[in-house]
This record gives C-alpha cells, sequence and structure tokens, in this order.
C-alpha cells in the first residue's frame, strides 16, 4: 500500500467510527444520520453496522448493538417475525413493518455476534424465546419439504422496491446456510448446502455463478432470474456455502465484467432495462427504474465490504488492499453515501450506518488478513 493511500484509508477508519457514533441513539442504531437521515431502526441495517462496528472495543457501541437487538425483540410479530423496520421516533406516524424476510436472519445472526464479540450472552439468554420463535418463523417459510430451502415473496429483502425476485433466492439461502452453523443445526446446514449448490431441480449454481433466484419448473420452461445478485454470491463465499472453486469463479466473474468498477461494488449485473424479461413497470416508481442507479447496478458500498472479505478468505490480499483503498476514497469524497453511480460517480445519501459498519470491518480484516466474522 502506497503511504498516502495508506494514510487514506486510516482517515476513512477514523470516519467511519464517527458515522456510527452519529447514527447512535438510545433506541439502537439509526440507518443513517443527518436531517434528512433514516432515523428508524432498521434489523438489517443495524445488524449488518454492528456486526462491521462491533470489532472495534467501544462501550458506546456495545450499547447501541444491544440496544438495537433489544428494540427489534420487543416489536416482533406474534407469530415469530422480526421486523424490517421500527420507525416511533421520527415525525411520522409511529409505526413497525415487517414483509421482509432476511430481518429475521440478520436478528438472529447479530445475537450470535453480540455474544461472540463480547463474551456476554446475557441477550441470547433474555431473548432465547424470541430467537426461537423467528427460526420457527423462518422455517415456516419452506424448511423441511423444500430440501432445507428458505422462498420468499417478491421484494422482501433489502432490495425491497426492486427486483422482482421470488422463491430460493441465493441471499436468503447463504443467511440461512451461516444462521444454521451458527446454532450448530449441521445436519439442515449440510442438506442446504446440498441442494444449493447440486440440486437437479433448484440448485442454484449455473456453473459461474448463483442465479439470483429460481423457482417453479413447468418443463421446458423455469422460473430463473439469471442476473448477477452481487450480494447474495459473496455472502455465499464469505458463510462458505460456496467452495473453494466456485468462489473462485464468482470473483473471476465480478473482475471479467467490471463489476467492482469504479468501487466496490455494483448491486445487480447487468442493469435491468425497459423491455427485459425481468422489467415490471413499477420499478418506475422507484430510483431503480433507470440503469445504473440505486439497486439497479448502483454501487453499494457495503457490499464492497463483503466483497473485500472475501478477497481476503480467498487469500487475494493484494486485491483487497486495492478495494480498501478504491472504498475508502468512496466513502470520503461521498460522506459515506447510501449508494454511487458507476458511470458518472456522482454520490446519494451520506452518513450510512452500514456503509461505515462494514468499512471498519473490513479494514481491520484487510489488517489482519482473515475475515473477522
Amino acid at each position: 500500500m502506497e503511504k498516502s493511500e495508506e494514510k487514506k484509508t486510516d482517515l476513512c477508519f477514523a470516519a467511519a467510527k464517527n458515522v456510527i457514533r452519529e447514527c447512535s441513539t438510545p433506541h439502537g442504531l439509526f440507518a443513517s444520520a443527518g436531517k434528512k437521515g433514516y432515523n428508524a431502526v432498521w434489523s438489517r441495517d443495524s445488524m449488518i453496522s454492528m456486526i462491521g462496528a462491533s470489532i472495534i472495543n467501544d462501550d458506546k457501541f456495545k450499547e447501541v448493538f444491544k440496544q438495537s437487538i433489544i428494540t427489534l425483540a420487543e416489536n416482533q410479530s406474534r407469530n415469530g417475525q422480526i421486523p424490517n423496520c421500527v420507525d416511533k421516533w421520527s415525525e411520522r406516524k409511529a409505526h413497525v413493518d415487517f414483509k421482509t424476510i432476511d430481518s429475521s436472519l440478520w436478528f438472529i445472526i447479530g445475537n450470535y455476534i453480540y455474544k461472540e464479540r463480547y463474551y456476554d450472552d446475557s441477550l441470547l439468554k433474555k431473548y432465547k424465546d424470541n430467537i426461537q420463535k423467528a427460526l420457527y418463523w423462518l422455517q415456516s417459510q419452506g424448511g423441511d419439504f423444500v430440501g432445507g430451502m428458505l422462498y420468499q415473496l417478491p421484494t422482501s429483502d433489502w432490495q425491497d422496491a426492486f427486483p422482482h425476485r421470488y422463491g430460493f433466492t441465493i441471499n436468503t439461502q447463504a443467511l440461512y446456510f451461516k444462521l444454521l452453523n451458527m446454532i450448530w443445526d449441521i445436519d439442515e446446514a449440510v442438506k442446504l448446502k446440498i441442494n444449493v449448490n447440486n440440486d437437479l431441480d433448484d440448485s442454484l449454481w449455473n456453473g459461474k455463478y448463483y442465479y439470483s433466484y429460481r423457482w417453479k419448473n413447468h418443463n421446458k420452461y423455469k422460473e430463473i432470474g439469471d442476473f448477477f445478485d452481487s450480494l447474495g454470491n459473496i455472502l455465499a463465499i464469505v458463510f462458505d456455502l460456496a467452495d473453494k472453486d466456485k468462489s473462485e469463479k464468482i470473483l473471476d466473474y465480478i473482475k471479467k465484467n467490471k463489476i467492482n468498477q469504479p468501487y466496490p461494488l455494483r448491486a445487480i449485473y447487468p442493469p435491468i432495462k425497459r423491455g427485459s424479461k425481468y422489467w415490471q413497470d413499477y420499478y418506475l416508481d422507484c430510483l431503480a427504474g433507470k440503469p445504473n442507479h440505486y439497486l439497479n447496478g448502483g454501487i453499494w458500498g457495503y457490499i464492497g465490504g463483503f466483497y473485500i472479505l472475501a478477497l481476503v478468505k480467498m487469500k487475494k490480499l493484494k486485491e483487497a488492499e486495492e478495494e480498501l483503498e478504491k472504498l475508502a476514497t468512496r466513502n470520503l469524497n461521498g460522506n459515506f453515501p447510501e449508494w454511487s453511480h458507476p458511470v458518472t460517480k456522482k454520490h446519494y445519501g451520506g452518513l450510512q450506518a452500514w456503509e461505515a459498519g462494514m468499512y471498519i470491518l473490513a479494514y481491520e480484516c484487510v489488517k489482519e488478513g482473515k475475515v473477522l466474522i
């Protein structure tokens, strides 16, 4: 690493810690700070952010991680689902919304990471029943009768407005695989891994990367999303759902198609255009209606953080350093933006918690030369 670039990555590390502090509240971690910030507690945003930031020994970080878990647990649905968002402290009408599957997955993973980071099992004990109810809810979304895989409705994960993917998604299977290993349900984890990688009807692997989603087969007609979902594929590497050969092919696909350019990492590839078989007119009602915008091929730095973890995992340490430098440049120039345009390099939003949290984790993983999750 060049000396000037080393300073840039260090500056970004310090700035990332400040962003987490700015997003911290007595209710938990808000998704972003500032007057126009997302001033509510989202399950995935708070858990991803604090899974990253908790690598630092900071009592205030521990407290906001704890309060995030408490807020989510105490607003759990009657049937066990963890809320997508708890919005009770803004000028908007207080409400709790659900409609996502990954909120429950990240909540359980976050609880176990909290225990690992702080050697503190008090929350696992206190919310044992909540975690079990969340697990029951998850396993009612498929589970045993579909080979251990979980299925979902359209737009029911972090990509909550685009694209129209459903059924078995790689993002959800990767998270579920991590969860099963954390709770030591090894038999279910093995079954899930076999089906995701090898099942004749439901496998998500296409020889180069994992499909974004697939659902039913109708003889020669198949419901498959063959565009590249960056987060799902990267999580498959980081969480060991993909073996070494598949991991190398995924990383090769990213480099070949410049999905990590100009910064890591574009949310999907290629962007979905009007007229595509994946197009839905409701995309026009959000920023993703234009290619290279927002979820439709825009750059999300928190996914870039996970990408750096994948490079470290595969011992591509020089590449990991280079990507960390690019991510630091983006975060410092854009004030930790929500997303960036891959062509114009324009940044949108700012002071995003998960951009900061994942930068912190990526920085520490590069420094230690190993994945710390």
